[in-house]
């Protein structure tokens, strides 16, 4: 039985993962969070109930689990606070279920200031970032000018910090035409973040360590996509952080032998949201249907998801990048009216045929899909718990989706709630209502 597994996302990202890290996190006893920041939105729905998290790991909700936010993730103190009120007023006790690393880099004012000037200044050439200073923290932790969680611990260092980070963004503000960020604003609230802090900083490759030895079962939390992936995705138009697998331990504290089992989530069609290249791209009625049923629009920023068919290419390279042991298909009853599916088998690139997606944005941008079409069901899935429950044709579209990526599907989702899934092989326990 697999005690520590990693799910993750296999395309742009809004597959959802949240979902299954909430159910998995029924037999799990730590949840880690390992890169990305409030950029991120996992939407959790429970009875009546939505709650999108962007910091918190999603196993917040669940009692006896412990959350942990990994060194490989960079942190707003505001973000990170208002995401807690917002648990406390529910009754979620999150301050005793919250860890963090004293590692993780602080996404401070100038960070946000300066993500929104460049792309205000790059027009129609913005990468269509979310603005809330994710690129421009990880750009100061990569140059060894990062202000860390750590610091707010001895706060005349991080006075220190915060002058020469202002002095030498500031600079570049002004070369925009924005008005420079005040230090001594950022140090007044530092004093009141530090008190807050202080308590949830923990030594997490620690407390990883001791849960793996004890024989507790352990989740690791992707966010994002795989093409997302700052080395692997479609470079430039990427997050800024590795969304792949290889992560989990860089940006936890942990070897690669933690991990016994990594969970690809894949929509059963495909998404974008913002710039960059899209090859099954939908620009017709099909594309809005999957829009409009699949409620397509994102948890952080409610950007409207750009929608397409299933790109097998794609996913069977995140297949490979991540080590991926079994796929979970996501809103498939999303796909429930369509008379016709298609499926993208390769890409024609400057005339050739290729089974693989090329390296960056420019010649992705220039791949033609190739398709295979099928024939849809046409019949209502929402809520199945048994394979028997699908229509052929749907039981046909699952099989040929494995065949093409080269992953065999183990978990099919067919609804929202927690216990609207399909169980075809699971070495984690029992899912909530598919037994």
């Amino acid at each position: 039985m697999a005690n520590s597994v990693l799910v993750l996302g296999t395309q742009w990202g809004d597959e959802g993962k949240g979902k299954f890290v909430d159910v998995l996190t029924e037999q799990a006893s730590l949840v880690v969070r390992f890169q990305g920041g409030h950029n991120a939105g996992h939407t959790l729905v429970i009875g009546e109930e939505k709650t999108v998290l962007h910091l918190v790991p999603s196993g917040v909700l669940r009692e006896n689990i412990m959350c942990v936010i990994g060194n490989g993730v960079v942190v707003s103190p505001d973000a990170l606070f208002k995401e807690m009120d917002m648990l406390l007023e529910r009754g979620v006790p999150v301050e005793s279920r919250l860890r963090i690393s004293g590692a993780c880099p602080l996404i401070l004012p100038y960070h946000i200031a300066l993500d929104q000037a460049r792309e205000a200044a790059a027009g129609k050439l913005a990468i269509g970032t979310t603005g809330r200073g994710i690129g421009p923290a990880y750009e100061d932790k990569v140059a060894r000018r990062a202000i860390r969680v750590q610091d707010l611990l001895t706060l005349d260092r991080f006075d220190a910090k915060v002058d020469l980070a202002c002095a030498y963004h500031n600079a570049t503000l002004t070369g925009h035409g924005m008005e420079p960020v005040d230090a001594e604003a950022i140090k007044h609230d530092a004093r009141a973040q530090a008190k807050r802090l202080a308590p949830l900083i923990a030594d997490i490759p620690g407390m990883i360590d001791s849960h793996r030895r004890a024989g507790n079962r352990i989740m690791f939390e992707g966010a994002q996509g795989t093409l997302l992936d700052v080395d692997h995705g479609t470079y430039p138009f990427v997050t800024s952080s590795n969304t792949v697998a290889g992560a989990a331990c860089s940006g936890s504290g942990c070897g690669p032998g933690t991990i016994d089992y990594v969970l690809g989530i894949t929509k059963t069609y495909t998404t974008r949201v913002g710039a960059g290249p899209f090859p099954t791209e939908l620009f017709d009625d099909v594309g809005e249907v999957l829009g409009e049923r699949g409620n397509e629009f994102g948890a952080t920023t409610g950007r409207q998801r750009r929608c397409g068919w299933f790109d097998a290419v794609a996913v069977r390279r995140a297949a490979i990048l991540n080590g991926i042991t079994g796929l979970c298909l996501t809103k498939l009853d999303v796909m429930d009216t369509l008379a016709t599916i298609k499926i993208c088998i390769a890409y024609e690139l400057d005339g050739e045929q290729i089974d693989h997606p090329p390296i960056g944005a420019d010649d992705f941008d220039r791949c033609v899909p190739v398709y295979e079409s099928m024939p849809g069901w046409q019949s209502d899935t929402e809520g199945a718990t048994e394979m028997s429950d699908l229509p052929v044709a749907a039981q046909n579209y699952i099989a040929r989706l494995a065949e093409l990526t080269g992953v065999p599907v183990h978990l099919v989702s067919t609804g929202r709630e927690r216990n609207e899934n399909i169980v075809i092989q699971w070495p984690y326990g029992d899912l909530p209502g598919a037994m």
